[in-house]
């Protein structure tokens, strides 16, 4: 029964991502920013990780955030957990985006301010190219991190976790389908930009910048709403896009030692990369 369930899930998967590819393989060759092959660069590593990456970090992380959900419905104030339950359904959507992203955002700048939380985050910065695929192209504990980051605050206030008293158990999935599809948005390799509503929600060209070798990947952390890396001094937005990707550190070629590459003992000492605060604007 195990078997089949995870035969299923492996044609789910798969057939996630050939929808994905549809949609944005032509995008990507029509408004590429810098022109390359649909078959680039350790792309088959890429793919591996969409699969490992769609399946262990959820298994990973169940009971860490039920413990985290349990906790927070036994220790919030009832008042609390009263009003929003009392919230329509569209207004817990939103508060769970904006806490969910918020906790994002303080996770995501730690695993590049904290060196050993950086080697663990360094997998996802190494792709030399940009794509929709580098999207899944990461650690799955630097994943299980960030997500339980995002988790806390939705939990603080009752959004995720065993609340079905309070009719919000959709909200965390809700969360996750917006988050995740976004996330393969700004990943791709489209030279799109929103105008003003850049302030508002990311685009390929904001988070392009992040994956950047320059000293701006310790800017633009948030996923979906630059308007905090505003309000927290990190938002970097110039007029060109970037010119190179990746990471100066020397880096690993196969998955496995991409994997192990966290817990191998470092050459030489971690970078002012992982390390350095970003400086405030």
């Amino acid at each position: 029964m195990t078997a089949n369930l995870f035969f299923v899930d492996l044609l789910r998967m798969a057939a996630w991502l050939a929808i994905l590819v549809v949609i944005f393989v032509p995008l990507e060759h029509w408004f590429a920013v810098q022109p390359h092959r649909a078959l680039r660069k350790q792309v088959g590593i890429d793919v591996c990780y969409y699969f490992i990456n769609s399946l262990l970090p959820s298994l990973i992380l169940s009971v860490p955030a039920g413990l985290l959900g349990w906790a927070a419905l036994h220790l919030l104030p009832g008042g609390l957990l009263n009003f929003i339950s009392a919230q329509p359904f569209w207004v817990k959507a939103i508060l769970g985006l904006l806490a969910g992203e918020t906790g994002y955002y303080w996770g995501h700048r730690w695993s590049h301010q904290i060196p050993f939380l950086w080697r663990f985050h360094a997998v996802h910065h190494s792709a030399e190219e940009m794509d929709f695929l580098v999207n899944t192209r990461a650690h799955p504990l630097d994943l299980v991190f960030s997500r339980f980051c995002g988790l806390i605050p939705m939990c603080a206030l009752g959004l995720a976790g065993p609340t079905s008293a309070l009719n919000a158990t959709g909200v965390p999935v809700v969360v996750m389908l917006i988050g995740t599809t976004w996330s393969f948005f700004v990943h791709a390799n489209l030279r799109w930009s929103f105008g003003p509503l850049e302030w508002l929600v990311s685009t390929p060209k904001f988070h392009h910048w992040h994956h950047t070798r320059t000293g701006a990947i310790n800017r633009n952390y948030s996923s979906t709403f630059p308007w905090l890396d505003r309000l927290f001094g990190t938002h970097h937005l110039p007029q060109e896009w970037p010119e190179a990707y990746g990471i100066e550190e020397s880096f690993p070629a196969t998955i496995l030692d991409q994997l192990c590459f966290p817990f191998a003992p470092e050459e030489a000492p971690a970078t002012d990369k992982a390390s350095a605060l970003p400086e405030q604007q």
